[in-house]
């Protein structure tokens, strides 16, 4: 792939915008999207974190409403700490999977590389799920899931799951982080 070179801004623009080279260096180094699914196949410990993060709430809105209670500050500060402790137990449990959105023309390329079957296009899909799973997460992930490993996991995993799997993969692509604010 030949190697672009950056192009000098446009004197009009750097004459309304003195900054205008450091915001297109910006512009140009902006990162992907990325996201994450955390996996906990420990019930207990889900719900020891759910529980803490619960009484954590509670203590801290019984602490903000009466600051001067040396009881609830008490309080405030174990559910801290267990928190923290339900925390730790949880993260040790937990997979953490990264994903990294492709570029458009990657993504492009990858659906277009998986039509929809004849049935999928009549019921209005754009691309064939089946082919197209493992090989987008595949290709998003940052931990180096394979194309067979997606499989496996579309495969076997239970349906919430592996549709949240292959969501995750999909989403990080329709992910917008900008404001088209009025100005």
């Amino acid at each position: 792939m030949p190697k672009t070179t950056t192009p000098a801004p446009p004197a009009d623009a750097v004459a309304r915008d003195a900054h205008w080279a450091a915001k297109l260096a910006r512009l140009q180094n902006r990162q992907r999207p990325t996201a994450t699914l955390t996996i906990c196949d420990t019930p207990a410990v889900r719900q020891a974190l759910a529980e803490a993060r619960q009484r954590h709430q509670r203590a801290v809105h019984n602490a903000e409403r009466s600051p001067e209670e040396p009881v609830l500050q008490a309080a405030l500060a174990d559910a801290e700490a267990k928190l923290t402790a339900a925390q730790a137990a949880f993260d040790a449990e937990a997979i953490v999977l990264t994903f990294r959105a492709l570029s458009r023309l990657e993504f492009e390329a990858l659906k277009a590389a998986h039509p929809p079957t004849e049935q999928g296009a009549e019921d209005g899909q754009i691309v064939d799920v089946e082919s197209l799973g493992p090989e987008l997460i595949a290709a998003t992930s940052v931990d180096g899931i394979t194309p067979d490993a997606a499989r496996g996991f579309l495969d076997t995993w239970a349906e919430a799951e592996a549709v949240a799997l292959f969501n995750t993969a999909w989403d990080l692509h329709s992910e917008v982080r900008m404001d088209l604010g009025k100005g």
